[in-house]
């Protein structure tokens, strides 16, 4: 099955007492200038530029002065790239579990028995050894990285086109060198796609030249397009376990101060103690990213304990008053 780790988990939502958000305003309701701020962007990174150049390319067309992309990929590379603007970068972080899907184009440098080939592919799946290739901006010490799924889709020749399904941080081109090693053939890579990464998929992705497009058109009083290709942040804290809180405990959370149990409308029944998980007011606004401090079944029976802890605020008090 082609699915990322958090795509198989069942998130169903429960409900310890019921409330309606009185404060702010739903995500979609934000304005275009809002959005440019508090936004990102499903990019499909071209061929040629780097990820670094392809977010430059971004700020120049937006007229802002920051923006931020999770997972890097090579100039040659194309795909899945999310770019984070101005306000939003440091959502990034939370697109670093969720797993990323690659198809890929291998060459073996000779001719491998079909059977063969897939009995090594099977070595391939689930916990892998990597070091770091050495054009690589990470320490080149072995480390584990784990591969969901590896599926052939066609074989002609010496040429073989997969996909793959892997944790965050797995190098697509290393793996394909390990792989005819293992063989006993040779492989590189001659083409490489990203199509997923965390819930951002090719799917509904958008080029550069969709961008600068839509934001002429925004300019021109037209806000159809641009609101298609810049998506509020929150949709970068879609795969994660979720918390929403009654209005009157946002301020806190603004300023800090750890979540209590007592404070929480309704939260999915997959949270586990440590996970990094999304705090939300009742109108779907983020408001932090936090550890949780507790399981799901503690948090629904335990009144008086602290919940979670915000790693990152997101959310401007000030602003969400108004």
């Amino acid at each position: 099955m082609e699915k990322l780790p958090f795509e198989l988990k069942k998130q169903g939502v429960y409900t310890k007492k019921e409330s309606d958000g009185e404060s702010g305003y739903r995500p979609e309701e934000r304005s275009v200038e809002e959005l440019i701020q508090y936004g990102i962007i499903n990019l499909n990174k071209p061929s040629g530029p780097t990820s670094h150049q392809v977010s430059d390319y971004v700020q120049r067309i937006l007229n802002i002065k920051k923006s931020g992309h999770t997972g890097t990929l090579d100039p040659k590379v194309t795909g899945v790239l999310p770019i984070a603007l101005a306000k939003a970068t440091r959502i990034v972080q939370a697109l670093i579990p969720a797993g990323k899907e690659y198809i890929a184009l291998m060459h073996l440098h000779k001719n491998i028995d079909e059977d063969k080939l897939l009995k090594v592919i099977e070595k391939f799946h689930g916990k892998i050894k990597q070091v770091p290739p050495l054009k690589s901006a990470v320490k080149r010490i072995e480390r584990t990285r784990e591969v969901y799924y590896f599926n052939i889709l066609e074989i002609q020749d010496q040429d073989i086109l997969f996909k793959v399904g892997c944790e965050a941080g797995t190098y697509i081109r290393k793996l394909i060198h390990d792989l005819g090693k293992e063989i006993g053939t040779g492989a590189h890579m001659t083409q490489l796609v990203r199509t997923k990464a965390g819930p951002f998929t090719d799917h509904d992705w958008h080029s550069l030249q969709d961008l600068r497009d839509a934001y002429e058109f925004y300019k021109e009083g037209k806000e159809s397009e641009i609101r298609n290709v810049i998506l509020p942040y929150e949709k970068a804290v879609q795969h994660l376990p979720k918390i929403w809180v009654f209005d009157n405990v946002i301020s806190n959370l603004c300023h800090g101060s750890s979540l209590g149990s007592q404070g929480i409308s309704k939260l999915t029944t997959d949270i586990k103690k440590d996970d990094l998980i999304a705090i939300l007011t009742l109108k779907d606004e983020l408001i932090c990213l936090a550890k949780a401090d507790l399981d799901f079944s503690d948090i629904i029976k335990e009144e008086k304990l602290l919940a979670a802890s915000p790693v990152k605020v997101f959310m401007d008090f000030n602003r969400f008053k108004n």
